[in-house]
């Protein structure tokens, strides 16, 4: 049977899904097949799925449906954490050719024939996690102004909601030679910024061996060698969990002239009771002391949290004993999930499940927040001078960009300024959300 020529890929959840696609759809393309976006038919369609959004089966089935209207003849593949979790559900899915887990993700090509082929749908290759020990290197390709490299996978935590370690197996990690070798890679394509991604990043180091799992390096080791990476003018550190990021990455940081003041750091919540109840490594006083550490030693720096409300025994007044604990922190945004059970986890098995309006009540509580803080973040630096990565902007004659602490700008587009730093002043927040900026020369930058 001939082989089919076009490809198409969908990629559901976070950065590092992002860094996985773009590189299966590299190893396509060497193969001699057309990728195409996805709103085009195609003769294959893969579907990257996570685990951590809500609703994923009805996510996965929208997708699904939306690529068989585009050609009813294509073959889906499903691959990805939620493709791990619940193989056989995702295999009943109709139009759905193919399942692949953890292992065999990138290998997709080796069954293309195979599926091509056989009449029958919904074949599954999935292994047990627990067999999973080998790491893909990955990095994402396509948009000239940045890339996410993959530097870790997997997780030693059993934080009580969540599935990860379920979908990707245990921690572990590429050699720091292998990284920068990477980085210089992905500087010759021309990108400007890579942003390091990962399932738990700061657990950086863990390396399998005839012995096991062993460690031999650690994160620091790790952004200090990228550091001497001289054709990448910016790293940007994805996600570090607190208990990770040790005062000497922060210091590393503040020292760096290629790694950004920005960090994201994953709270979930402000009580010390419901972070004992998630498992969490950390206690919120821990939390507030690399605040402080942190906007110490980089008073601009950006500082973004991740939250969960909803979580079974939050109460209302453990919910209010959070929220308080949060807007006393100096940071700069929120990302605010709402806790959705998960199967196979202690969270889903906990009698004291909190109203499904209530999670959304406080979800919106905290977005309003999250909205303050960042918006607080801005106007503390309106009128001063930043450096800024521009890139193409959806408004039509603008431009837009972030500066190395993570505000965003949007000015009106000089083209040849795609994909290139400069310095610009911050002017003034517009309704968009963005602050509006002047593009300034050299002799006249003040910070």
């Amino acid at each position: 049977m001939a082989t089919p020529q076009t490809v198409a890929f969908h990629t559901l959840g976070c950065k590092l899904n992002y860094s996985e696609t773009s590189t299966i759809q590299r190893k396509f393309e060497s193969a001699g097949y057309g990728v195409n976006p996805f709103s085009d038919p195609s003769d294959i369609y893969v579907i990257n799925t996570c685990s951590v959004t809500d609703f994923a089966d009805r996510k996965c089935r929208k997708v699904v449906r939306d690529a068989l209207k585009r050609n009813p003849q294509a073959k889906v593949v499903m691959i990805g954490c939620y493709a791990q979790l619940k193989p056989k559900e995702i295999s009943e899915i109709p139009g759905v050719d193919l399942v692949l887990g953890a292992a065999e993700k990138f290998n997709v090509l080796n069954y293309i024939d195979e599926i091509s082929q056989s009449p029958e749908k919904g074949l599954i290759k999935s292994c047990d996690v627990q067999t999973v020990h080998g790491f893909e290197a990955s990095f994402s390709f396509g948009d000239r102004t940045r890339s996410f490299l993959k530097v870790q996978d997997g997780c030693d935590y059993k934080c009580s909601f969540c599935t990860i370690p379920q979908a990707r197996g245990a921690s572990r990690s590429a050699r720091i030679e292998s990284i920068v070798e990477q980085a210089r890679h992905i500087a010759s394509l021309g990108v400007k910024e890579i942003v390091l991604t990962g399932v738990n990043i700061g657990d950086f180091g863990l390396y399998q061996s005839p012995d096991g799992f062993k460690r031999e390096q650690s994160f620091l080791d790790l952004i200090t060698a990228l550091d001497q990476v001289e054709d990448i003018e910016r790293f940007r550190i994805s996600s570090i969990e607190p208990n990770l990021c040790s005062n000497e990455i922060i210091e590393f940081v503040a020292g760096s002239q290629r790694f950004v003041p920005h960090f994201h750091m994953p709270l979930q919540s402000g009580s010390d009771e419901v972070l004992r109840s998630m498992k969490r490594r950390y206690k919120r006083e821990l939390y507030a002391d690399r605040v402080a550490f942190i906007k110490r030693l980089m008073p601009h720096c950006c500082i973004g949290v991740d939250v969960i409300v909803g979580y079974p025994i939050e109460t209302e007044e453990l919910f209010e004993e959070s929220y308080d604990f949060i807007h006393g922190l100096d940071i700069s945004y929120l990302h605010v999930f709402t806790y959705s059970e998960r199967n196979k986890t202690l969270a889903a098995e906990m009698p004291d499940q909190v109203p499904v309006h209530l999670r959304r009540q406080r979800n919106e509580m905290l977005r309003i927040l999250s909205d303050k803080k960042k918006r607080a973040f801005y106007e503390q630096h309106v009128g001063t001078t930043r450096s800024v990565l521009f890139e193409e902007s959806k408004t039509e004659g603008m431009m837009t960009g972030f500066t190395d602490n993570y505000v965003k700008i949007e000015t009106p587009l000089q083209a040849e300024l795609l994909n290139e730093s400069h310095q610009v002043q911050l002017q003034e927040i517009n309704n968009a959300g963005t602050v509006s900026s002047s593009i300034v020369n050299a002799s006249e930058v003040t910070h």
